[in-house]
């Protein structure tokens, strides 16, 4: 077991190392002219320029270059660790506004994880033990529905009922738990939760209920009902262990994905995650903001690889096999 986490990590580190040399080829070595006056910005000066160019080493070959980018994504820079450096738009180090965001979209994304789990996979369950049921029907037609309507028409339908109509919900904004209490706190993120869980609800409701189906009709299954087991203990102990595991994989994926920026959700309830600030680094062209976002994000779906490998090799020996 220790050896397969060792593999693993060392997995991970060698893809993030593909990972920063590939975003530093996007972002420096691939287009033409100058990537100074790229990284700058809209609101070039020549003392700008300068910075840019003593902060990325651009005086040099691109090998120093790519060794300095690697140094200060790793070890850190002047700003401190991580070295994320300084978003040349707003000229403030990026390592604090990142790490503000990133609080704001983890608190988005892991309450709409906690919903989709807590309504998608028990929905599925019963789905599997009662198929062609009416409540079977019934749930997967309301998991279609789910899957079919995107965030950008759910978001703006439910602040426009809720908000707006029966003002049974505060609207937009961002509202720290510190500052304004657990209350206000929570019911202002209990829409753009639910919003979000929708659409994943529904098609972990549709996953959980195919795999569930498909490891009940495995042969050890009715060799277990063929000892005598009751079906409680048949399905709580073998079916659901195996039919609910591969789940795992793909919950790990979704909210790393989640985690590096929830774009259309932050956008429609004003919340200054990443996915808004990933909008304001595209619109004021600032570069280097959109270049950290992007090895912030890549950084979460390794992690989340790598976390969800070896909780797989605890639930199932034969993956340390591999």
């Amino acid at each position: 077991m220790i050896a397969y986490i060792i593999r693993r990590i060392l997995w991970a580190i060698l893809v993030l190392l593909i990972v920063v040399f590939l975003t530093y080829m996007i972002f420096f070595l691939l287009p033409s002219g100058d990537p100074a006056v790229r990284l700058a910005g809209k609101n070039q000066t020549p003392l700008l320029l300068e910075q840019v160019r003593q902060q990325f080493g651009l005086n040099h070959p691109w090998y120093i270059q790519y060794l300095l980018f690697l140094k200060h994504a790793f070890l850190g820079d002047q700003y401190g660790w991580p070295g994320l450096g300084l978003s040349f738009t707003s000229k403030v180090p990026l390592k604090g506004i990142v790490f503000e965001r990133i609080v704001v979209t983890a608190q988005l994304a892991i309450g709409a994880a906690i919903i989709w789990l807590l309504v998608g996979i028990p929905i599925g369950i019963l789905s599997a033990l009662r198929p062609r049921s009416i409540g079977d029907r019934t749930a997967m037609s309301a998991a279609v529905i789910g899957i079919s309507m995107p965030v950008f028409f759910l978001g703006p339908i439910s602040l426009y009922i809720f908000w707006f109509k029966l003002h049974w919900l505060p609207g937009t904004g961002y509202y720290p738990i510190g500052q304004y209490g657990v209350g206000s706190w929570f019911s202002h993120w209990i829409m753009p939760w639910c919003v979000l869980a929708v659409l994943y609800a529904a098609f972990y409701a549709r996953l959980a209920r195919s795999n569930l189906l498909e490891t009940m009709s495995e042969d050890y299954i009715r060799t277990a009902r063929a000892k005598g087991l009751t079906e409680k203990r048949v399905v709580m102990k073998h079916g659901l262990r195996a039919g609910i595991t591969p789940i795992l994989t793909v919950f790990g994926l979704d909210l790393a994905a989640l985690l590096g920026g929830a774009i259309i959700t932050e956008s429609i309830f004003n919340l200054p995650g990443i996915g808004q600030l990933t909008i304001q680094a595209v619109s004021g062209q600032d570069l280097n903001t959109i270049a950290v976002i992007t090895l912030v994000a890549a950084v979460f779906v390794v992690v989340a690889n790598l976390v969800v490998d070896i909780l797989y090799a605890f639930l199932d020996p034969r993956v340390r096999l591999t």
